[in-house]
């Protein structure tokens, strides 16, 4: 055996069934193509475990950031903004009129007739007050005279 061992070349020649030689090519196919989808999965499972892992990355940022302020805002609340600096400049502008205009107020007196007539109700609550205090004067003298004559 050494010897025909020995006598092996690249010129050497094997003589094999056909069949075995096409079940040996088979066999390496189907080896061949069953690796391929093993690793196409392997490499399919990281893919979705990476991108998986940037989105949960990305949301807790975002969770984070957001309500602060720090990565933009909706368009919604652009235009609210917008609208809030409109209706302030437009507030701001009727306040300035209005101080610039506002002397007719502090020179307001009302008509001659109201102020006699405030003058009056004044005058007359006062002496409404003066006859309660001589009212209940005159009370405690007849409580006075009663209780002596007991």
């Amino acid at each position: 055996m050494a010897k025909k061992i020995a006598e092996m070349s690249d010129d050497t020649q094997v003589a094999m069934p056909i069949r075995n030689i096409i079940s040996i090519v088979a066999g390496v196919a189907v080896a061949t193509w069953a690796y391929s989808g093993v690793i196409e999965r392997l490499n399919r499972l990281e893919t979705t475990a990476a991108i998986t892992a940037t989105e949960i990355n990305s949301n807790s940022e975002f969770r984070i950031k957001w309500p602060r302020g720090e990565m933009g805002s909706l368009p919604a609340d652009s235009r609210q903004d917008m609208l809030i600096e409109s209706i302030q400049r437009e507030m701001e502008a009727m306040m300035e009129e209005i101080e610039e205009n506002d002397s007719w107020i502090d020179e307001f007196k009302p008509p001659e007739d109201v102020q006699n007539a405030v003058s009056d109700v004044r005058e007359l609550q006062i002496r409404l007050r003066l006859m309660e205090a001589q009212l209940e004067d005159v009370r405690d003298i007849i409580r006075r005279n009663q209780t002596n004559k007991e």
